[in-house]
């Protein structure tokens, strides 16, 4: 059952995002016939009816109280979504176990019954498995997840990935030598989640819970306690809370619902908890009469927030009636969040952006929330405005014209997710299981929920929603939340001038909302179909491409991936490379300036209204190189996405109140983003990696100062005013008949002037050598670390394959010795960055974060990986885990129209035959460890890299005096 109690500026996106995952695999014939059981009529209704159980799903439960949830589902093909999931959390933590139950989570990959410390990590990655991608876990208050995929295709992979969610369940080893290597890690896990923001919640989060545990039991847990808390702590959490009847196993795949049953069974039958179990109870979080407040501030946050929230009684959702609840719900915080949206647009906007939502609070209790981001000094006007509008509905409610168009929003949602139903991904069903099992959410299938909001939807008025505006302005169970920099310039207000708001608002004059609603035409002129002047067809790929007689050309791939999604993207040579250095900032805003004054006769807002109920997503963008227009949408609206692609190209808009607004919110973006220690330490790598250039400079006020209207819109107008070297790319669920006549009148009435035009190179390098820079800065006792080589580079497919393979091979090496043997990082990984224009050149980095005091031997641990790659024997099980994450992964990727979008772009800009991506398996086959060797030797220069160290303010003057 979707979650749409849950507000927000995107909730539409969200609400289609969520449909999609719970669509159910259902024949036709069993979609007719649940339709035809909601159709009678809203008089046939009855609202206490509880909603059926999607057929598609088999549940049931095992003697010892363990739950299961099946589901047989072929995409992606060959592939199995295995989940264990426990009713445990770090609520249920005794005070000498605070952050425990997150630490047994880590231990499940260190150690069981069948697979010995990174035996488990080692047997997932041989059959092609990634760790973080197809391998995880996920703790929370209530909650601990395990997160499995495995291949189906061979039967013993299938009994294995069983096995090792029965080890998870009962089966950890829990030795004392590896919990204790394991405290390392965790602590870097803490460690790295130090900052401003946790900073914030930790003041703000018992003010929130205020009388609940969920104030005191942080999952993560505290350092205290992680370094020191004796093992059997540990084992007593694991021994207590593990325990069948709080579990449940969640399988979807490509396998028949009657194996995965046996398999569980078979598996988890035998598993007992304890003769006394402790009593799994839920944390309450108590009412309040008095409006709970708390004011944080921080040296080093950036942004201030303002939020009001209104705690309230769980809602149920087990019925019909339940269901239409949460349309009406829906429909009040969609056509809120559009009013709130409308007024960021204004010149001189309240707030840099604002949402209303509601939604599940903790296990005990929802809550509703305003909440608005401002400018340093714009709380109050902030919070006034956001309140007002809340007002305003309460006072007048809302407009016939404003729910029509959410109305029809949502009825496209519904739609879309039916169309898919045959194409949701197995992960997403699984995500919604998980839910069922933990939350009590229903599971009616798509064609079930669809017809619900065909019958319902129609008969709700916003009478009735506006009844819901009384739940945003009570003072019961109110909490206001306010965080902000810490400035010498500006205080915060107190709790009294934050009280004082709400009584403003109460005694104001607010006058009706007022919608307006063009009726002109997005598109009013008629456009010819201009010729084809040729067609190629590339058969072993499926790809057409035509080139028009303006010079456009067009690459078109229809696909079955999905049903309701067609996806595209372009690019025209040039970019703001093309332009003088001081109009760099002006050029380089110039597809944001552009992009928030709408297109033709419609400004943001207004053709928002307009394309209501239409599922297109259009933006263009100016890069350094190259211009151009994505986006995608619906097969049923690609003339309008087509109409939206000529206007983008031929009539932006010149709107000096959407310049300000723009400006505006950029002004609050820079105000106080030096404060945070990583925005500073990124700012002086890439000053650093770029040798100071001044296209390379980072956005602040002076910046700023340099952006111009006009100047802006003229480099947007010059850049798109010669398409007739463009190549566009469409992938999807479409047919050559029907998109023809658009691609002819739409892409073929682009302006073509026949200039010759290319990037220009504008002369960023790297510095040659090596650089070694610690920038000292913030509160945290915290480092990161960033070890940079770059050079030339010969492009070509070996070689971008080569380096790819060899960052994975240095990837799983700095793992093991990083994180596993010294304990000393949460996470570290080496990424490649090949580029091709404006010159051949590549970047290699080793990133991670880790204590202070570690820095220097972790450094040298890399380099010392990094030599073993370079001279001595790569282990053969190394490239073989390579070499099958490699066939995996793209088993998985060629059924999926974004990777085909990105490979026909990608090898048409780089002037490559793209029949090449048929090669994979000749170049996976050819991989060795000598290869990989020899890649590290050529790239890995240990004469020419750049390091920076990022570490705490406080060492500085350590520093110093040691010089």
């Amino acid at each position: 059952m979707p979650h749409r109690n849950v507000g927000s500026t995107r909730l539409l996106n969200r609400l289609f995002a969520l449909a999609l995952a719970l669509a159910a695999l259902l024949s036709v014939s069993a979609d007719a016939q649940q339709g035809a059981a909601v159709a009678e009529g809203p008089t046939a209704l009855e609202l206490s009816k509880p909603l059926p159980v999607d057929s598609a799903l088999v549940t049931g439960r095992l003697d010892n109280g363990l739950r299961y949830y099946l589901r047989e589902n072929p995409k992606p093909e060959k592939r199995l979504e295995l989940r264990l999931v426990l009713n445990v959390g770090s609520i249920l933590e005794d005070e000498s176990q605070q952050g425990l139950a997150h630490f047994v989570e880590h231990m499940a990959f260190n150690g069981t019954t069948h697979f010995a410390k990174q035996d488990l990590v080692n047997y997932l990655e041989s059959i092609g498995m990634r760790f973080g991608a197809d391998l995880n876990a996920y703790t929370s208050f209530d909650q601990t997840v395990y997160i499995l995929q495995v291949p189906t295709d061979e039967e013993s992979t299938l009994a294995k990935g069983f096995e090792i969610l029965g080890d998870w369940a009962q089966g950890l080893r829990l030795d004392g030598e590896e919990i204790d290597a394991e405290r390392g890690v965790v602590i870097e896990e803490w460690r790295g989640r130090r900052g401003a923001a946790q900073r914030i919640q930790d003041q703000q989060y018992p003010v929130l819970f205020k009388g609940s545990r969920y104030a005191e039991r942080l999952p993560i847990g505290t350092k205290e306690v992680l370094e020191g808390f004796p093992h059997e702590e540990l084992r007593r959490f694991y021994r207590e809370w593990y325990r069948p009847e709080l579990m449940a196993v969640v399988a979807v795949g490509d396998v028949e619902t009657s194996k995965l049953e046996s398999l569980v069974r078979s598996t988890f039958g035998a598993l007992r908890g304890p003769e006394n179990p402790r009593p799994r109870e839920e944390a309450e979080v108590p009412d309040h009469d008095e409006t709970l407040i708390s004011i944080a501030t921080d040296p080093e946050l950036t942004r201030t927030s303002v939020s009001v929230a209104f705690k309230r009684e769980k809602a149920p959702q087990g019925t019909v009636g339940d269901y239409r609840r949460s349309f009406v719900e829906s429909l009040y915080y969609s056509m809120l969040n559009a009013r709130l949206a409308e007024r960021s647009q204004e010149a001189d906007p309240p707030y840099l952006g604002a949402s209303v939502g509601g939604g599940s609070f903790a296990r005990t209790k929802d809550m509703n929330t305003l909440g608005a981001g401002v400018r340093e000094g714009g709380l109050d006007r902030g919070l006034e405005a956001v309140l007002t509008e809340a007002e305003r509905v309460r006072r007048h409610g809302f407009l016939h014209s404003e729910l029509e168009r959410q109305r029809v929003s949502l009825l496209r949602s519904y739609e879309r997710a039916f169309n898919e139903r045959d194409k949701t991904e197995s992960r997403s069903y699984a995500s919604e299981y998980i839910r069922v099992f933990l939350d009590g959410e229903s599971t009616p299938g798509i064609a079930y929920e669809r017809a619900l909001a065909e019958e319902m939807l129609p008969g709700i008025g916003v009478e009735e929603v506006n009844t819901l505006a009384s739940q945003f302005l009570g003072e019961s169970n109110r909490v206001i939340l306010v965080s902000a920099p810490e400035s010498a310039t500006d205080s915060p207000p107190t709790e009294e001038e934050l009280l004082a708001v709400f009584r403003r608002v109460e005694a104001a004059d607010i006058a009706p909302w007022n919608d307006h609603v063009s009726e002109a035409p997005l598109l009013s002129a008629e456009l010819p179909e201009v010729a084809i002047v040729e067609r190629v067809e590339i058969e072993s790929l499926g790809v057409h491409q035509w080139k028009l007689a303006n010079g456009v050309r067009v690459f078109l791939k229809p696909t079955d991936f999905k049903n309701d999604e067609v996806s595209f993207t372009s690019y025209s040579p040039g970019g703001h490379s093309l332009v003088a250095d001081e109009d760099w900032v002006a050029a380089m805003t110039a597809d944001g300036v552009a992009g928030l004054a709408g297109v033709g006769d419609f400004d943001l807002i207004e053709l928002g209204k307009k394309l209501s109920g239409k599922v297109v997503q259009v933006s263009s963008y100016i890069s350094e190189l190259e211009e151009g227009i994505s986006g995608g949408g619906s097969p049923e609206d690609l003339e309008t996405l087509f109409q939206l692609i000529y206007l983008y190209a031929t009539e932006p808009r010149r709107d000096e109140m959407a310049f300000s607004s723009y400006l505006s919110r950029l002004e609050a973006a820079v105000e106080n983003r030096e404060a945070r220690p990583e925005t500073l330490f990124g700012d002086r790598l890439r000053s650093i990696l770029s040798q100071g250039h001044t296209r390379r400079r980072p956005f602040t006020t002076e910046l700023l100062e340099e952006m111009d209207l006009d100047r802006s819109m003229a480099i947007y107008r010059e850049r798109f005013a010669d398409l007739g070297d463009a190549a566009f790319f469409f992938v999807g669920a479409f047919d050559l008949a029907t998109i023809e006549p658009l691609v002819r009148s739409y892409l073929g009435n682009l302006p073509a002037a026949g200039r010759e035009e290319t990037y220009r190179d504008v002369g960023v390098r790297a510095p040659r050598g090596v650089v070694r820079e610690r920038v000292y800065r913030g509160l945290e006792d915290k480092s990161q670390v960033r070890i940079t080589f770059n050079g030339d580079f010969e492009w070509g497919r070996e070689s971008r394959y080569l380096m790819a393979s060899m960052a994975q091979a240095l990837s799983m090496r700095l793992r093991d010795a990083l994180r596993e043997e010294l304990g000393g990082t949460y996470g570290v990984s080496a990424f490649p960055s090949t580029s091709h224009y404006p010159r051949e050149s590549y970047r290699f980095m080793v990133s991670f974060g880790c204590a202070p005091d570690r820095v220097d031997e972790l450094v040298a641990r890399v380099f010392s990986e990094i030599r073993v790659l370079k001279k001595k024997r790569v282990e053969d099980e190394l490239v073989s885990k390579i070499q099958e994450t490699q066939r995996r992964r793209r088993e998985t990727d060629v059924k999926r129209n974004g990777f085909w979008l990105r490979t026909l772009r990608f090898y048409d800009y780089h002037g490559e035959d793209v029949e090449q991506i048929l090669d994979l398996e000749t170049w996976i086959q050819g991989l060795s460890a000598k290869k990989i060797r020899a890649s590290a030797r050529k790239w890995l220069d240990e004469k020419n890299y750049v390091e920076v160290v990022l570490l705490p303010e406080h060492l500085a003057s350590k520093e110093e005096e040691s010089q």
